[in-house]
């Protein structure tokens, strides 16, 4: 019988490599094992010589792996470095990291968490896309790299190959993207509560943007959002859910903003493709029966928004999610006898 082949992680550590960051893959990949312990992922740590790391904590690690992990590595993730590090003030990358990544193999996803993201725009990587850094250092960023379109609201952006995260505990969320991605929402969900952490976080980093403190008595739209998602399968319209939170209907759509970081709309629509995906992947209901219980009212429009969204239809991405799903399969389809 066969053994399914993990997905395989290298995890690259630079100087004044934060220490949080650089054990968040390995925390929550190996959470993702199968119900027999088997491992979805095998994690390495590597660094450019193979040599021990300064971290930005005041102690040293000993990666047990060189360079040679990032062309044998499915997904290469870069951690976090100090923001105030010499990539992040000065245009200089560290010797032999282009060398480096020139081996990473055409089809493995390349990911930076936090500050890491400015490594991966001096190698070019992020020219022509999307990106995002700690909300701190996005100002920076933009003008350093006109080339990127950087996004300070998100706490991470998806650009296929290419993924980036903002700051700390957005690493988390990147990594259960990338579970979710791999094997679907049960199991990414069955990782965040075996983490203790959210499987998913409303809104970005908008919201940790230091502000002036609100005043206590300021009413919140998080009722409103709870009665949102009790309802997804109704109509729901910014009025209904600015009643709910009573307050008018600009003063609610004003508070949602600052709170979640996207606008009502924007939110209620993500929610429901975000159900529309649950039940492909977990519920064996028709695309007409999923799209009414998310709220999108057919299938044609289901199809569309997922499309748009995802990039794919329904039933591919019933079939994709599916088959990880299965015992023998990996993301890139690997099997060891």
């Amino acid at each position: 019988m066969s053994v399914p082949v993990p997905h395989r992680v290298a995890v690259l550590a630079l100087d004044h490599v934060v220490a949080f960051e650089l054990g968040v893959p390995d925390r929550i990949f190996s959470a993702a094992a199968y119900d027999d312990l088997q491992p979805r992922y095998e994690v390495r740590v590597c660094s450019l010589d193979g040599g021990p790391v300064r971290t930005s904590s005041g102690f040293t690690i000993a990666a047990d792996h060189g360079p040679e992990a990032l062309a044998w590595a499915d997904t290469v993730i870069v951690a976090t470095i100090q923001p105030e590090g010499p990539v992040c003030d000065v245009r200089e990358i560290p010797a032999g990291l282009a060398e480096a990544f020139a081996t990473v193999r055409p089809e493995a996803r390349i990911v930076s968490f936090c500050s890491a993201a400015f490594v991966l725009a001096e190698l070019g990587l992020l020219d022509g896309k999307s990106a995002t850094t700690h909300w701190i250092l996005t100002d920076r960023m933009q003008r350093r790299y006109p080339k990127i379109k950087v996004d300070p609201g998100v706490l991470f952006v998806d650009e296929g190959r290419i993924l980036t995260s903002a700051g700390a505990g957005a690493a988390v969320d990147l990594c259960l993207h990338l579970v979710r991605l791999d094997w679907g929402s049960k199991v990414a969900n069955a990782v965040a509560r075996r983490c203790v952490v959210p499987p998913w976080r409303e809104g970005g980093q908008a919201q940790f943007i230091e502000r002036p403190v609100p005043d206590e008595q300021d009413a919140s739209t998080t009722d409103a959002r709870a009665w949102a998602l009790a309802n997804l399968d109704r109509p729901l319209s910014i009025d209904d859910l600015a009643r709910q939170a009573n307050m008018s209907r600009r003063s609610f759509t004003r508070k949602f903003r600052e709170e979640v970081g996207q606008s009502p709309t924007q939110w209620l629509n993500h929610q429901r493709i975000e159900r529309a995906r649950h039940l492909l992947e977990a519920t064996d209901l028709t695309v007409d029966q999923i799209a009414r219980r998310a709220g999108l009212g057919t299938g044609v429009s289901l199809r569309q928004h997922l499309r748009s969204t995802v990039g794919v239809s329904p039933s591919a991405y019933r079939k994709t999610f599916r088959q990880n799903a299965l015992a023998g399969a990996t993301p890139h389809g690997r099997e060891r006898s």
